[in-house]
């Protein structure tokens, strides 16, 4: 149970009221009574409940009204009707008026908690599919900046070819790039656009866990699973699954997909039929999934069934010509979200933002115009990004190495054990002390900034991750930040 589930149980019958509080509070609900309307309208208020258990007849107001109030305040929150009254048209009514469960009293706990949990999941899965729909409300806006390169045409043109089928498509492309607006823009284009998209992020979710989110589980199948949980793929049946990420997928789980793949169907964990589902399956990666097939550590069935169709997105210092077209964009979109009006950036800054490598690709430049919105000093803007460069500039693919995004990366700073000297004719062998040293740096180095990479450049949280101070990894990204300077200039 989610501990931050707050009910309101609104029962002018005191012991009744305090029993169903006390049932709920063991399952880990934040309980309030109010046992009159009056007192139920202020608690609401200070209280914001996810759920109401309402009784028909409660003292000083009628039921009936009290729900129309509640309703007027929260549109979307969840009612849930206590009555002994088991007339079928009082039913019918308080359903009209927007009641989403009726239970007869008195109220049986086991039957209370199903009951529950079904109103809960109702609301849960209608929040997701509002957001959704929200968000592909607003895709047409950002997808008119898909096409204003020749690159970008191309890959505007796979998605329009590709759209209206059922084919599994393979996004590929480094970390920022708009794998995701690529899904979206498949998806709405789409005949599946007003069934659900539902979206996993692979990477984010321990894979001990992920196999419960992507297909569910039976009441029973484990410890602490008492209740029945649908997996993603239910919840997108008839419509389309982004499963991002997906070289992060663990190799005991790809086995399982790949069974989905081919024949629609799967079982939930300790479920004992298999469930048919129609889902078609988009997935993404930052990595060259060819060379996880050669370590071993992604199945070659897998990936062929997943790159029916690869569209890759180059990354946007390929594509520099759009990176004017997407500062007015993010420039108007910012200053309408946060009520500011900076000017708009000079040609002097336009030609520095230009120069700029852009490891992390369209969402580092949206987040740099945020941050020129918020601050409005366009020097200082530009100062950062004189500073930002050498810790990610390792991160991202050289000209002719192989595969694709972080995974192909060559870091330009690595240390070499064995360095030549000035007449290239001899060769200086360092210490094993000092070998060891290189060798321990480097491998931090590749630590930090995969994680850098995987948290999107949020040094929070990648200190979290690596299990040092805040300050210590600002001094280490410092530290490597002048390594990297003293080898630019040697």
């Amino acid at each position: 149970m989610n501990s931050k589930t707050r009910v309101l149980i609104i029962d002018d019958d005191v012991v009744m009221a305090r029993y169903l509080a006390s049932h709920l509070s063991r399952r880990s609900f934040e309980v309030s009574l109010a046992p009159t309307g009056q007192e139920a309208l202020r608690t609401f208020r200070a209280f914001d409940p996810n759920l109401v258990l309402l009784d028909m007849s409660v003292d000083g107001m009628a039921g009936g009204e009290i729900l129309q109030r509640l309703k007027q305040m929260k549109p979307v929150l969840s009612v849930m009707i206590l009555s002994d009254n088991k007339d079928p048209e009082t039913i019918f009514k308080v359903s009209r008026m927007g009641a989403d469960d009726y239970i007869s009293k008195p109220v049986d706990p086991k039957e209370l908690d199903v009951r529950i949990m079904k109103v809960l999941d109702t609301q849960r899965l209608y929040s997701e599919v509002t957001h959704l729909r929200e968000q592909v409300r607003r895709q047409p806006d950002f997808t008119m900046l898909f096409g204003t390169s020749p690159k970008m045409i191309e890959v505007k043109m796979t998605i329009e070819q590709v759209a209206d089928t059922t084919a599994t498509v393979l996004i590929r492309g480094e970390s920022g790039t708009g794998k995701e607006v690529v899904a979206r823009m498949i998806y709405a284009e789409s005949s599946r656009c007003d069934k659900p998209f539902v979206k996993i992020n692979c990477a984010a979710i321990p894979h001990e866990l992920l196999e419960s989110e992507l297909f569910g589980y039976e009441a029973g199948a484990f410890t602490g699973a008492n209740r029945q949980k649908l997996g993603k793929f239910e919840q997108a049946n008839s419509g389309t699954i982004f499963l991002d990420e997906i070289s992060e997928m663990h190799p005991a789980l790809q086995a399982k997909l790949l069974h989905v793949l081919q024949d629609h169907e799967f079982s939930r964990l300790g479920g004992k039929r298999d469930i048919q589902v129609d889902v078609r399956v988009l997935s993404a990666t930052n990595k060259p999934l060819e060379r996880a097939v050669e370590e071993g550590v992604f199945r070659e069935d897998l990936f062929y069934r997943l790159n029916v169709v690869s569209i890759h997105i180059p990354p946007l210092r390929e594509r520099r010509e759009e990176i004017p077209v997407f500062l007015d964009f993010f420039l108007t979109k910012y200053s309408e979200h946060y009520g500011k009006h900076p000017p708009k950036f000079s040609e002097n800054a336009v030609s520095r933002i230009m120069e700029y490598t852009w490891p992390g690709n369209i969402r580092e430049l949206e987040n740099l115009v945020k941050r020129y919105v918020i601050v409005g000093n366009e020097a200082q803007i530009i100062r950062e990004l004189s500073t930002h460069k050498p810790i990610v500039s390792s991160l991202t693919l050289q000209p002719g190495a192989a595969g694709e995004g972080n995974g192909g990366a060559v870091p330009p700073a690595a240390v070499s054990p064995i360095q030549a000297n000035g007449n290239m004719s001899e060769f200086e062998m360092p210490s094993l002390l000092e070998i060891g040293r290189r060798a321990a740096m480097q491998a931090e180095r590749e630590a930090i900034e995969r994680v850098l990479a995987q948290t999107r450049w949020n040094r929070r949280q990648a200190a979290k991750i690596l299990k040092i101070s805040y300050k210590a990894l600002l001094n280490k990204l410092k530290a490597m930040e002048e390594h990297n300077k003293g080898q630019h200039k040697q």
